[in-house]
């Protein structure tokens, strides 16, 4: 499931209109894991644009309560999700809390921040979906502490069979405010990339890890 089209194609023109995704098929990224890349993305970007802060966040909204029905907490995942994951909660009136990648060195220790209780609902807040490691290892810290994921929402997934599989297999539904599919359909209209560039686009999806 995802947001109706002309919302999905809406997000994914800002992305492309803020360059928070830029495609650049001639002149590929490199990634730290060392693949080439004809795009890079980076959602954090939208928090500085206030009219599209506001569409993504209702959005957001929207599509939880859409999909999942409105949830106890929203868990943001760290980093590019606690932003996001704390302007959802103010929409939707409910508590935050964030998931850190791991547990703090010092302190109380804690890898889950904010309070809740276990047995509680949690949607968790993405910005991006890439394989799934880190969104599914959050998922992992809230049932290992009690609480119940009814699913994940991001902004924005690259598609790869990998995350879907991954996701598939921890039984955690996910979805998105728009896709891969939809950013190449804006990025043409609007001429951010020509018909030629759509094919290596296509096979980059299908295997990045041996593109180019």
């Amino acid at each position: 499931m995802i947001l109706n089209n002309d919302k999905a194609l809406k997000v994914a023109e800002f992305l492309l209109q803020i360059k928070a995704i830029k495609l650049q098929p001639a002149n590929p990224f490199v990634w730290a894991s060392g693949w080439k890349s004809p795009i890079y993305c980076d959602n954090r970007k939208t928090l500085s644009y206030p009219s599209i802060r506001t569409f993504i966040r209702q959005a957001y909204a929207e599509l939880i309560l859409d999909t999942f029905g409105k949830p106890d907490v929203i868990a943001g995942v760290a980093t590019g999700g606690i932003a996001q994951g704390a302007l959802v909660a103010q929409e939707l009136g409910v508590p935050f809390i964030y998931v850190r990648t791991s547990a703090k060195a010092h302190g109380l220790g804690n890898q889950i921040e904010g309070d809740f209780e276990a047995g509680q609902k949690v949607v968790v807040i993405e910005d991006l979906i890439s394989t799934g490691g880190s969104s599914l290892s959050a998922v992992s810290a809230l049932r290992a502490a009690g609480c119940e994921v009814k699913g994940l929402v991001a902004i924005f997934s690259y598609g790869f069979e990998v995350a879907k599989n991954s996701f598939k297999e921890a039984k955690c539904p996910f979805e998105t405010l728009t896709n891969y599919d939809f950013l190449i359909q804006e990025a043409l209209r609007h001429e951010y990339i020509n018909e030629a560039d759509l094919e290596s686009l296509k096979k980059w999806r299908e295997d990045p890890s041996n593109w180019k």
